[in-house]
């Protein structure tokens, strides 16, 4: 053997070892365009940290929910990172299944995430998640279609106007429904929308004694206004549309107003994604004069759970893909309106950033509006806006999304879809202690 062979079986041999000690990163993530654009990105995270592979999970929101809550309450261990939203950080973190995030490192600036956003990711004062995009909800239009109608959209329209102008944009022989909302099942699909619109109903989940009000004229005006409004101005197969298919519809020409997430007015302004962008306008979410507006709070954030071997190199991960220089980086590779919004105070305070996003002081006056500690008309013993923050709500919401969305199909009536949601709703809580 001469010695050519020999220095490249040494080195043959010196890779495979280095290939063996890399840490191998599995993420569990949702398939939103901002996390799809992050792993397209991750050679910068890759070029800094040599030793650390990423192996992706990306699900459809309902099902990333239910595997992750499954691993995690299991002890499965599946996931080294955690795309969770803000819902289960607080009770998560709790139950001791989540790990604080201590060394997100000297520059990353924890002072910088914004009030709103931080608080719902802080337990007994320490950070168990770093949010990568936040976001509250706002009334997507075609200004176009607006005008066409004969009308102007206010700046914050009520649920009335809303209703009038959906009927008016709707033109169903050119598919163009006046109005796209969610109507897939799902605790935070259908019905993160559903209970924030209730609170601007007056309605509410629980009153104070937690006893369920499913039951009470209020939800009964909510739900009566959003079936008869999707069946005469929405697109058709509504119960099956959630976040994804509602965006693909408004980027396609067919929807007239859209009211979802403000992290959505980035793609519907997108030229490359949309064929309506220089045509949309942005209005808050509406209200029906009650003092209450029908927009949530909510992040998308990545958590690292207590049960993983590799929460060092995890943790360096969760820096880099929320931290300022990532936002930079989308900005260098896609323009400034694209960067994850909603997150940190220096983004809303970037001139550059403010130039290329008409609807960031939308965004941030939306966000900051939500008040979770005070989320509806009447008192309730809950903290939330579009959901519930106790750890039985993953499972009712969803229960009485199921019913609310086959109302909205045609396959029982508004009343039997309450009946139904009053009585499991009663029977949960009643098992679980709530109620005496």
């Amino acid at each position: 053997m001469n010695l050519k062979t020999l220095l490249l079986g040494a080195c043959s041999a010196l890779a495979l070892a280095g290939m063996a000690s890399a840490e191998t990163l599995t993420i569990a993530t949702v398939n939103n365009g901002d996390m799809i654009r992050m792993q397209k990105l991750t050679d910068d995270f890759k070029a800094k940290n040599p030793g650390i592979d990423l192996e992706w999970v990306t699900l459809e929101e309902n099902v990333l929910r239910q595997k992750v809550t499954t691993d995690i309450a299991t002890k499965g261990g599946q996931f080294d990172i955690l795309t969770i939203g803000t819902y289960e950080v607080p009770i998560w973190a709790k139950q001791g299944w989540l790990l604080p995030l201590d060394n997100l490192g000297a520059d990353y600036d924890v002072d910088d995430l914004l009030p709103a956003i931080r608080s719902g990711l802080t337990a007994d004062g320490k950070l168990y998640a770093a949010p990568f995009y936040g976001e509250s909800s706002m009334v997507m239009y075609r200004k176009d279609l607006m005008e066409k109608a004969g009308l102007t959209m206010p700046d914050a329209p009520t649920w009335d106007f809303i209703a009038d102008a959906a009927r008016k944009m709707t033109d169903k022989a050119n598919e163009v429904y006046g109005i796209c909302l969610r109507g897939k099942a799902g605790w935070g699909e259908n019905m993160a929308f559903l209970t924030a619109t209730s609170n601007s109903f007056g309605a509410r989940w629980f009153d104070e004694n937690w006893k369920p009000q499913f039951d009470q004229p209020e939800w009964k005006k909510t739900l009566d206004f959003y079936v008869s409004l999707m069946n005469e101005a929405g697109p058709p197969g509504a119960s099956s549309n959630g976040f994804n298919e509602n965006l693909a519809l408004f980027q396609t020409g067919k929807c007239g107003m859209w009211i979802d997430a403000t992290v959505a007015a980035s793609f519907v302004t997108n030229p490359k994604d949309s064929t309506v962008a220089d045509k949309v306008g942005f209005a808050l979410a509406p209200d029906n004069g009650l003092g209450k507006r029908g927009n949530w709070l909510w992040a998308w954030n990545l958590a690292i759970p207590a049960g993983t071997q590799k929460a060092e190199a995890a943790e360096k991960f969760v820096s880099w893909a929320t931290s300022k220089d990532y936002l930079k980086l989308v900005a260098e590779k896609e323009g400034w309106a694209n960067v994850p919004p909603g997150t940190r105070t220096s983004l809303y305070e970037n001139p550059e950033y403010q130039k290329a996003a008409p609807f960031a002081k939308m965004t941030l006056d939306s966000i900051n509006a939500a008040d979770p500690k005070a989320p509806t008309v009447k008192p309730v013993p809950y903290v939330g806006v579009q959901f519930v923050a106790i750890p039985e709500f993953q499972g009712l919401g969803t229960a009485v999304g199921q019913q609310f969305s086959a109302a909205l199909a045609g396959q029982v009536t508004v009343d039997q879809a309450l009946t139904s949601a009053q009585q499991l709703t009663e029977r949960e809580m009643t098992k679980a202690g709530y109620i005496k």
